[in-house]
């Protein structure tokens, strides 16, 4: 199996791996500096870099990699004394995570939704646009999938993962909560809902009277996006792409792990009427 073929066709199933590739080798080695492992998200590989112990840690060192999304740099000393190996030499081996395309999924294809989903596409993400009306989901051309489903259960076969965005910005508070139960059942690291800040105070007992716990309720960010003094869809989307962008690259491993006062400072980002949506 062709190494970069397999990376090519794990980006296209949305699946993680990396690369670890052999930079330098030195004296009496298993395999010279070029040689290369994939190291798939589920520990599987193709490839070797010599096999035994060495590789075992370099495996390792790779789930490490994907899920920390940073590359790593790591000398091995080939001796009996360090790895139980015999070869005399050394390696120096460049790990490389390769991910999927970031995801964003959108309840709500109105005009926030919409706006939301091209500009989520222009930054690079992968867009699921869920809606219980047929005509408004097929009208968001950018998404790369749209779900018309029942709201009562918005996200029923829809993959969410630790590193998923979800943003809730449906027409009404009943499809709001509903929306928002069932991201919380999720592991998305993401969760935001278009609102104003009156509206948070009414979410966030909704949800404690729902049976969530407090540290659930705060998982929510509302209003969600940077304070920019967003008015239209347009201006309202890019103020949430700004802060999803900035709390996934400032904010640790996955797409949103932001400290709990980062939602507070948001606080009154967004003031949208619900005909906005």
């Amino acid at each position: 199996m062709d190494i970069f073929e397999e990376i090519v066709s794990l980006k296209g199933k949305n699946r993680a791996c990396a690369l670890a590739t052999i930079v330098q080798a030195t004296g009496s080695t298993p395999q010279c500096a070029g040689a290369k492992m994939l190291i798939r998200d589920d520990g599987s590989t193709v490839g070797t870099l010599g096999g035994g112990c060495i590789e075992e840690n370099i495996r390792l060192l790779a789930l490490l990699a994907i899920v920390d999304r940073s590359t790593k740099t790591v000398p091995f000393d080939l001796t009996e004394s360090e790895s139980g190996l015999v070869c005399g030499g050394q390696i120096i081996v460049f790990v490389e995570p390769v991910l999927p395309d970031p995801h964003l999924i959108i309840i709500g294809a109105g005009h926030v939704g919409k706006a939301l989903a091209t500009a989520a596409r222009f930054s690079g993400f992968r867009i699921t646009v869920i809606d219980d009306r047929r005509i408004y989901a097929a009208n968001v051309s950018d998404a790369n999938e749209i779900i018309v489903n029942d709201l009562s259960d918005p996200l029923r076969n829809v993959a969410v993962g630790f590193d998923t965005g979800i943003v809730v910005a449906t027409r009404g508070h009943v499809n709001d909560l509903v929306s928002l139960k069932a991201a919380l059942r999720t592991p998305a690291s993401y969760i935001g809902l278009v609102g104003s800040r009156r509206k948070r105070e009414v979410i966030f007992s909704s949800l404690i009277d729902a049976g969530f716990s407090k540290e659930d309720a705060e998982r929510v960010i509302v209003p969600v996006g940077i304070p920019i003094g967003s008015v239209t869809p347009e201006e309202i989307a890019i103020s949430i792409m700004a802060q999803v962008i900035s709390f996934r690259r400032n904010y640790g491993t996955n797409i949103c792990n932001p400290p709990r006062s980062r939602a507070v400072e948001t606080d009154g980002a967004l003031q949208v009427a619900p005909s906005a949506r």
